[in-house]
């Protein structure tokens, strides 16, 4: 019969390694969000893919917000697929913990209109 007691510290130990990351804290880290390149119908006065962009950057800006007060303007770039139909949104940000990342990308792949987070 299998000893059950040695199977517990394993599954802690498992469980502690999953929480743990090799990152150090506060460091700088790059937050990418990607999305659909389809225009919308409103703001006509922006060519169809900049509009977008400008969109998909302001959404994945307020949804970064949520967690990271002070973002500089020069730490999102944004970049379109090679064939135009998906737009890539970087924010590099000061990270305070893994609780933190872990909260951003959460609310990234929640909202409908971002495809990917990484």
């Amino acid at each position: 019969m299998a000893n059950h007691e040695s199977i517990i510290p394993s599954l802690q130990a498992i469980t502690t390694m999953s929480e743990e990351t090799l990152l150090e804290f506060p460091c700088q880290f790059p937050i990418k969000a990607m999305g659909k390149a389809s225009a919308p119908a409103h703001a006509p006065y922006l060519h169809p893919c900049r509009q977008n962009h400008q969109e998909f950057d302001l959404l994945v800006i307020e949804i970064v917000r949520r967690h990271v007060t002070d973002i500089n303007e020069n730490a999102v770039t944004t970049r379109p697929s090679k064939d135009g139909n998906y737009i890539a949104v970087t924010v590099i940000i000061e990270a305070s913990s893994k609780q933190q990342l872990d909260a951003i990308y959460q609310d990234l792949t929640d909202h409908p209109h971002v495809l990917m987070a990484l």
